[in-house]
């Protein structure tokens, strides 16, 4: 049986407040990086939570999800998926 390798992950920053969407095929190497500023297009956004992550046989339908999920509409159906942990993500960062 293949392995489900490719990832699609949704950070939450809560310097911010909006989402960082990525795809891999090592979630916590890629973890590592955004968190420990290693990462460009995060580096000043930090600190963040993991929120959101779903795995695929198919690279094409990560990065098709991916891509969703950047869009507008994916982020609003992100925000409404995710209702419960954003308000526990910002309860837990202040106190």
């Amino acid at each position: 049986m293949k392995k489900l390798q490719y990832c699609v992950y949704v950070l939450y920053s809560l310097k911010d407040n909006n989402f960082y969407t990525g795809y891999t095929t090592n979630l916590h190497e890629r973890l590592t990086s955004h968190i420990s500023g290693n990462s460009q297009a995060t580096e000043f956004r930090r600190p963040f939570t993991l929120l959101f992550c779903e795995y695929y046989l198919s690279k094409h339908d990560a990065t098709r999800r991916e891509k969703y999920f950047k869009t507008t509409v994916g982020k609003k159906v992100l925000r409404l998926m995710l209702k419960n942990s954003l308000i526990e993500a910002k309860d837990n960062f202040s106190g």
